[in-house]
C-alpha cells in the first residue's frame, strides 16, 4: 500500500496544518541509508500529543487506521551529514536519542513540510518531512544515569548495547541510541533500518550464550497468535538450539510466496537475505522467552503475514507479536503425531 492509496477522508484526518517552524516534543531520531556515508539525519517531531507514540508494545491493540493516523502525525526533519560528523547538530541528535522522555525542541525548515507517507517492510511509516535549517533543544534532556554512563564509557558498540539491555533498557530504545552514533569506539551514525537489525542480532547472540547451556524442554510446545490479519505459529521441540523460520505472504502482496531461513546450534555464518530483518526480529522474540524460562529448544516458526502489516508497523511488530505470544499463550502437547499449518 502506498500513500496515494489512502482515502481522501483519512488523508485529511492525518494532515495537520504545517508551517516552516515546529515547536514541540521530539521522541527520537531517524537516520536514512540513502547516500551512505553521507546520509539524511534529523529529529522526529510529534505534532499531536499521543502517549502511545513511543510505546510500540501498545500498538498491538490499535486498528490499522489508528496506527496510520498516529504515524502520519510524526514529522521527520533532516539534513545531510557524514556518518562521522562531530557537528553540534549530531550532538543534539544524540541527546534526543539518549533521553528517556520526548525532548522539547525548536526546528526551522527551509520550506513548509511536505506530507507523504512511505511504507516498507523494515521501518514504520512516517508522515511529513522537511529539510532542516536549524535545530535547537529548548530543555534539558532527561537522560537515565545508567544510559549516560554507558554512553560515556569507551566501549565497543555491541558491548554497550548488551549492557544497556542488561540494565532494563528496551530494545526499541537501544536501536535509537545505536543509530545516533553515540556508542562505540569508532563512533558513527548508523542508518535506522540497519540499527534495528544490528540491535536484534547483538541482543540475541548475547542471550544465546546462556540459552545454549540450558537444559532442553521435555515436551513439544505449540504457540499460536492472530493480530491484524497476521497469524503466528511457533513449534518448540526438545533438543539443542536450532532455529528455522518461515514467512508466508498472501497473493497480491509485494512479497508473495514462502521464504525459509535456518541456523544450526553454532549460529549463522551469513546474513539472512531472504527474510532480512524479519528473521532477526522473530529470533529475538523467541530467544528472550527461552532466556526467561531457562530452557533450550529446537525451534520452528511459521509466520503468515497480512498484505499490509509489516509495511505499517515495521519489524518491531514481529518481535512484539512473538514476545507476547510466548509470554502469555502456550499450549503444551506431550506428543504430536501430525503438525499441519494451513
Amino acid at each position: 500500500m502506498r500513500a496515494s492509496d489512502i482515502p481522501d477522508e483519512m488523508r485529511r484526518l492525518m494532515a495537520p496544518k504545517m508551517t516552516k517552524e515546529f515547536y514541540g516534543p521530539s521522541p527520537g531520531i531517524f537516520i536514512g541509508a540513502e547516500g551512505y556515508p553521507k546520509v539524511n539525519a534529523g529529529p522526529l517531531g510529534i505534532m499531536e500529543n499521543n502517549p502511545l507514540y513511543d510505546n510500540p508494545a501498545s500498538w498491538l491493540n490499535l486498528s490499522y487506521m489508528q496506527i496510520i493516523c498516529m504515524r502520519a502525525a510524526t514529522l521527520r526533519a533532516n539534513k545531510k551529514e557524514n556518518i562521522f560528523s562531530k557537528e553540534r547538530f549530531v550532538g543534539d541528535l544524540q541527546e534526543i536519542s539518549l533521553a528517556s522522555l520526548p525532548t522539547e525542541v525548536e526546528m526551522i525548515f527551509s520550506k513548509k513540510p511536505l506530507f507523504s507517507m512511505d511504507f516498507d517492510r523494515i521501518t514504520q511509516p512516517i508522515g511529513p518531512s522537511a529539510k532542516l535549517e536549524k535545530l535547537r533543544i529548548t530543555e534539558n534532556p532527561k537522560i537515565d544515569v545508567k544510559v549516560e554512563k554507558v554512553a560515556a564509557d569507551e566501549l565497543k558498540a555491541n558491548e554497550a548495547a548488551r549492557i544497556l539491555y542488561s540494565t532494563g533498557i528496551d530494545v526499541y530504545k537501544i536501536t535509537t541510541i545505536l543509530s545516533s552514533g553515540v556508542l562505540g569506539i569508532d563512533k558513527k551514525m548508523v542508518p535506522t533500518r540497519w540499527s534495528i537489525t544490528a540491535t536484534d542480532d547483538i541482543i540475541t547472540k548475547s542471550l544465546l550464550h546462556d540459552v545454549r547451556t540450558y537444559n532442553s524442554i521435555n515436551e513439544i510446545m505449540v504457540f499460536e497468535s492472530f493480530n491484524l490479519d497476521n497469524r503466528f505459529v511457533v513449534l518448540m521441540m526438545p533438543g539443542s538450539w536450532e532455529f528455522e523460520n518461515f514467512e508466508s505472504w498472501p497473493r497480491g502482496s509485494q512479497w508473495y510466496g514462502l521464504e525459509e531461513e535456518y541456523e544450526p546450534f553454532a549460529g549463522r555464518t551469513c546474513y539472512a537475505e531472504k527474510q532480512a530483518g524479519g528473521y532477526y526480529a522473530s529470533r529475538l522474540g523467541v530467544v528472550e522467552h527461552l532466556h526467561k524460562i531457562n530452557r533450550e529448544i529446537e525451534y520452528l516458526r511459521t509466520e503468515k503475514m497480512g498484505q499490509f502489516m509489516r509495511e505499517l508497523m515495521g519489524l518491531k511488530f514481529i518481535f512484539l507479536a512473538l514476545f507476547f505470544l510466548s509470554s502469555y499463550l502456550w499450549l503444551i502437547l506431550s506428543s504430536i503425531t501430525t503438525f499441519f499449518i494451513e
